[in-house]
């Protein structure tokens, strides 16, 4: 091969005097004309041509305005095909996609990008399962696509294959926040006999509480006075998991000037006096990249722990769902804490003392359902979360709100016989159990489940607390 052949088949060098080649058409959500366009398509195709429905392939979900039709059109504007989308029942994070049709002279390659499409589009309005059921001689496509087979079924009498789109967002979550975890502390003997993984950590000998966290960098950079507000609602929130009242805080601050460490310190000094609990010193640095961990102290006799869940045990969620997305951190970061007065938080924060949990965590880094995994984990055990019974914010999508960093939202687990403790402002509600096993299932209206945590999400391992 010669020198000239060499550089003509290297893969990194590209012209970028040559155009783009277009294929001809592009995708959008269909308007009003589009909507009437591709139902033609599908006319067309599933009652004259196929013969798979008799006068009209119409539905209710034609009639429902959360339906989400997708088309493809040509460069005259002619629609060359479509795919509808839209959630089933109730919106619990369960869609489904039909109707997928292609003009008949239709070019190649508008098919699975209407897939590809419906797919992403799905997961942007937080669903976390996406099912359809496709004719028997285009599965092969869909598996193709990355989408796995559940079993054959009929439509309009003829053989099709139930499908679903593996939506990994949940486990995703999980493994980017928490799954080094085991292989980083191993070696260490944390937090004593019956403690692992716990959200804070027992003093020995005393009945003081432990907790740290920190708080990530580019938050302190771009929001500083949130990121002091937190500082403080994390750490109270891992004290009041496990059932101890807080006692005082530690800072460390890392700034570049003073102007910018005061607004932390603002932050800091906002939310002592909202939840009541001193700051008793620490340690601030200048002429640093921005930097905040928080250290709290707290007391109790019985500390709840993380690991006491054991099969059978009913999962309760407790959760603040008043207040809104903090600006700039839409899907991520609830703000529910910012409106409440101390009452409201010193009440919803002790719910755990009050209610004395066989097991307890609050929601944070790994979201609502790497949070349980990690409590099912500790207790030796698996977890099933009904989806539709978690309480849930109306302006939060279940995929949001199952990943955010909730606020003030705590599981806790015990036998069905024990209630929850009232909790002011906050919800609680029965939504899952504690089952035999690994990992987490997610359970859909219809009683099927689908796997969102298939092992552990730590590495840390079942704690086996020391029987009295």
């Amino acid at each position: 091969m010669n020198d000239l052949q060499s550089l003509e088949r290297n893969v990194l060098l590209v012209d970028h005097r040559q155009a783009v080649v277009s294929p001809g058409w592009q995708l959008e959500q269909a308007d009003a004309a589009g909507v009437r366009a591709h139902q033609e398509l599908r006319r067309q195709a599933f009652v004259e041509a196929q013969g798979l429905f008799a006068g009209s392939d119409l539905d209710e979900a034609d009639a429902d305005d959360r339906t989400v039709v997708l088309v493809a059109r040509g460069t005259r504007g002619e629609v060359l095909g479509g795919v509808r989308l839209a959630p089933v029942g109730a919106d619990v994070g369960w869609w489904t996609g039909s109707r997928l049709v292609v003009a008949p002279d239709g070019p190649p390659g508008v098919g699975p990008a209407l897939v590809a499409a419906a797919c992403a589009r799905a997961e942007q309005a937080g669903a976390l399962r996406f099912d359809a059921t496709v004719q028997d001689r285009y599965a092969g496509l869909f598996t193709r696509l990355g989408w796995q087979t559940v079993g054959p079924t009929l439509l309009a009498g003829r053989p099709h294959t139930a499908m679903t789109w593996p939506i990994g967002r949940l486990a995703a979550l999980a493994r980017a926040t928490k799954s080094p975890l085991g292989g980083l502390l191993a070696g260490f003997q944390l937090g004593g006999a019956g403690f692992v993984g716990d959200d804070g950590a027992p003093v020995p000998g005393t009945d003081v509480v432990a907790a740290c966290d920190a708080i990530l960098p580019s938050m302190v950079e771009r929001d500083p006075e949130w990121a002091g507000w937190c500082g403080v609602l994390v750490n109270v929130n891992d004290l009041s998991a496990m059932g101890a009242a807080p006692l005082g805080l530690l800072d460390s601050i890392g700034a570049r000037d003073a102007s910018f460490a005061a607004r932390v310190v603002a932050g800091l000094r906002a939310g002592s006096q909202a939840w009541g609990v001193p700051v008793l010193g620490g340690h601030t640095q200048l002429g640093v990249p921005a930097a905040l961990s928080v250290t709290a102290l707290g007391r109790t006799d019985h500390p709840v722990p993380g690991s006491g869940g054991r099969p059978g045990q009913q999962v309760r969620l407790t959760a603040d769902l008043g207040g809104g997305w903090r600006r700039g951190a839409t899907g991520r970061q609830w703000d529910s804490t910012t409106g409440r007065t101390t009452a409201e938080l010193q009440l919803m924060g002790s719910v755990v003392a009050r209610t004395a949990p066989a097991a307890a965590k609050d929601v944070s880094m790994a979201g609502l359902v790497g949070t349980l995994g990690m409590l099912a984990e500790a207790s030796g055990c698996g977890a099933v979360l009904d989806v539709a019974a978690v309480p849930r914010p109306d302006g939060a999508t279940v995929g949001d709100w199952f990943t955010c960093f909730p606020g003030s939202a705590f599981l806790t687990t015990d036998d069905a016989d024990r209630p929850v403790a009232p909790a002011g402002p906050a919800t609680s509600a029965t939504c899952g159990e504690l089952v035999p096993g690994s990992g987490v299932r997610l359970r859909w209206p219809d009683g099927s489940t689908t796997p969102a945590l298939t092992g552990p999400v730590t590495g840390l391992g079942a704690s086996h607390p020391t029987e009295n």
